[in-house]
């Protein structure tokens, strides 16, 4: 049980520990702001961003010590083998999640229940697809080497393989469900800590539940069974750079349309609709069909 004793040392440690940081750097922004105008900007940011960015940073921080707990000794160990002959399984990947939610978005706009934003002038347009796809090429690798290498990767040296998708494709799920609080009228050492919890409040509202959690695990569970399947994190980082793009790109390339079944279509989220629940299903389909590139089971921890 050493590596879940590990994630669960480390998931203390992130959340407790950037709950505990975020009012540090909040003030510390705070500070440069009134000597240096141009973080007003970030200053402006509401307190959640400031949890989520501690929160993250702790996370990238506490990787490698992560890694090395259970057992990780080089890039292989994580899914990441030299890049050379990875090509196909790269592109494939990035092919399957772009048309998958590229589908999702079209029959949108074809419904009517969302529709295209014609405001959005060509510079403007060509900066917000770059810095879409340039979130989609550092966050897929980041959140891969994290999520799958790292946690799931984990898991399943403790458990069979479909449990340690089950269980990783949760705490995915969980991460991502995170909602943006009001924030606090003053920031003390302990706001992190209270804030954490509100951002959860998505978990009262049925319509978030379901089906948008289940979306987002599914999701994870989707980029699980890719890497089982192939043996390596390339399929999965094509994949989940393909959804990031239309994530990052879907909310200024479309706009609300009056009336329209947000519950069935999906948000400016796009992927929190019932919709992109049938798309997702029609992927893991797909994916089911590949031949296993490693056999699959439970996989013995390291000496």
């Amino acid at each position: 049980m050493r590596p879940v004793r590990s994630l669960l040392i480390y998931a203390g440690v992130v959340f407790l520990g950037g709950a505990l940081l975020a009012p540090w750097l909040s003030w510390g922004v705070q500070s440069l702001a009134a000597h240096l105008p141009e973080f007003q900007k970030l200053a402006d940011h509401p307190f959640h961003r400031y949890v989520n960015r501690a929160l993250l940073g702790l996370a990238l921080i506490g990787l490698w010590p992560l890694l090395r707990s259970i057992g990780v000794s080089d890039c292989r160990d994580v899914g990441l083998v030299k890049p050379a002959g990875q090509g196909r399984k790269l592109s494939c990947g990035f092919a399957l999640g772009f048309a998958s939610l590229a589908g999702v978005a079209l029959v949108v706009l074809t419904a009517g229940a969302r529709e295209v934003n014609t405001g959005v002038s060509a510079g403007r347009l060509v900066g917000k697809i770059s810095g879409a796809g340039l979130t989609a090429a550092v966050v897929s690798v980041l959140e891969e080497i994290l999520f799958r290498g790292a946690i799931f990767g984990a898991l399943r040296k403790t458990f069979r393989w479909p449990a340690a998708v089950a269980i990783s494709s949760a705490i995915y799920a969980l991460v991502h469900f995170f909602s943006g609080p009001p924030s606090p009228a003053e920031i003390h050492w302990t706001s992190g800590l209270v804030l954490l919890p509100t951002m959860l409040r998505g978990f009262v509202e049925v319509e978030q539940v379901v089906p948008g959690f289940f979306n987002l695990a599914l999701a994870g569970a989707l980029l699980a069974l890719a890497y089982q399947r192939t043996g390596n994190l390339y399929f999965s980082i094509g994949l989940h750079a393909g959804w990031i793009f239309w994530l990052k790109s879907y909310g200024f390339l479309t706009r609300d349309t009056m009336n329209a079944n947000t519950w069935f279509w999906g948000t400016s989220k796009l992927i929190d609709g019932w919709l992109a629940l049938i798309v997702l299903a029609f992927v893991s389909l797909l994916l089911l069909k590949l031949r296993p590139s490693v056999k699959v089971g439970k996989i013995q921890p390291a000496p």
